[in-house]
């Protein structure tokens, strides 16, 4: 089957939905793509105990706030999922899933979205796959060596798999602090980060992190010295349950180990510990192979962008993968201010 529309947009998650809210107000004609086969984005496949950094009314998409969580201070992963779901519906946003996107080439004077069920022919395509879906493991040495179970981030779930286990957790940004928090009390719990981790203070959630994001892009958009933004405050937010695990010295962290043994890891002292499970909180690449076809990519995997829109093909704009597509624009209240960005550049190109 073949199909024609304005836009092109690749991701039905937060993202996805931002940038549909913005091109339905302005009128354009467009399709969403989502290769999952329900709503909710990544945080479908959430661990049961994540929740968000910030209160409901901070962590909203353009349009509509967030409802409170009955009992939740910060609404965890499946209120997320039912937000989305409603505001897909609130929005009668043209999703169609699921479609799995294959590849987007260039045809003419258009782009053509290649997919598992049929072709887009469109005259500007945002990609918004995110980067839950590609999971980086870095390269250790003694990888395949090791006897026991390796997982990521991705296929955590609960402690409960783990309960009487050796268990390593490695990394040392919120997912692994969250994560080994979780594991604290029922498991053997080793964690490992590549430096000493830095705690925010207390009193820090998503709302200070994005005004931190704001400031830092207002700063360089200005000429004034960059304010190092999110970065510069620390890397891991003391949302409850990990303050809980720090407060109670359940979370201490060693260094990096140099390689994997058999029966566990090593450090390069020769000091080991022991595991029979290895849980790899390293984070992720963005999820681009489906824009392969236009060559955009550089030596560093990154494609190169002028705010959204990606330099060697002005019909293609890139949402939600992370400051360099817009300050916290992988966050859900930061996703809107570049969404609405990158629709309205879209209109002023197809009306030109």
């Amino acid at each position: 089957m073949t199909y024609t529309t304005q836009v092109v947009v690749i991701g039905g998650g937060q993202a996805g939905l931002a940038a549909g809210y913005h091109l339905r107000r302005l009128g354009l004609d467009f399709v969403i793509l989502d290769a999952q086969s329900a709503p909710g984005g990544a945080w479908q496949h959430a661990w049961d105990s994540l929740h968000l950094f910030s209160p409901a009314a901070y962590s909203s998409l353009p349009g509509r706030l967030m409802p409170s969580q009955s009992g939740e201070t910060y609404p965890d992963a499946q209120h997320v999922v039912e937000y989305l779901t409603d505001y897909e519906k609130r929005y009668e946003l043209p999703v169609e899933r699921p479609v799995r996107v294959l590849g987007v080439h260039r045809d003419g004077g258009l782009l053509r979205v290649e997919t598992d069920s049929g072709t887009w022919y469109a005259r500007a395509a945002i990609s918004a796959t995110g980067t839950w879906w590609r999971p980086f493991l870095p390269a250790i040495p003694g990888h395949a060596a090791f006897e026991g179970r390796q997982l990521h981030t991705v296929e955590y779930r609960s402690p409960a798999d783990f309960a009487g286990q050796r268990v390593i957790v490695v990394g040392g940004g919120n997912s692994g602090a969250q994560i080994a928090a979780d594991l604290a009390h029922d498991t053997d719990l080793t964690w490992v980060t590549q430096r000493p981790p830095r705690f925010l203070a207390d009193d820090i959630d998503g709302r200070a992190l994005f005004d931190a994001a704001t400031a830092r892009r207002r700063a360089l958009e200005e000429g004034r010295t960059d304010t190092g933004g999110v970065a510069s405050l620390g890397d891991i937010v003391a949302v409850p349950p990990v303050r809980e695990a720090r407060d109670r010295g359940l979370l201490k962290a060693s260094p990096m180990f140099s390689r994997l043994v058999p029966g566990g890891v090593e450090w390069v002292d020769g000091t080991r510990a022991e595991a029979d499970t290895i849980i790899w909180c390293t984070g992720f690449r963005p999820a681009l192979a489906h824009l392969a076809p236009l060559g955009l990519r550089g030596a560093r995997g990154h494609i190169a962008t002028e705010g959204t829109r990606a330099v060697g093909e002005p019909r293609l704009h890139l949402l939600g993968y992370g400051d360099w597509t817009g300050p916290a624009s992988a966050t859900l209240i930061g996703v809107g201010r570049t969404a609405r960005e990158a629709a309205h550049q879209i209109a002023r190109r197809l009306s030109a």
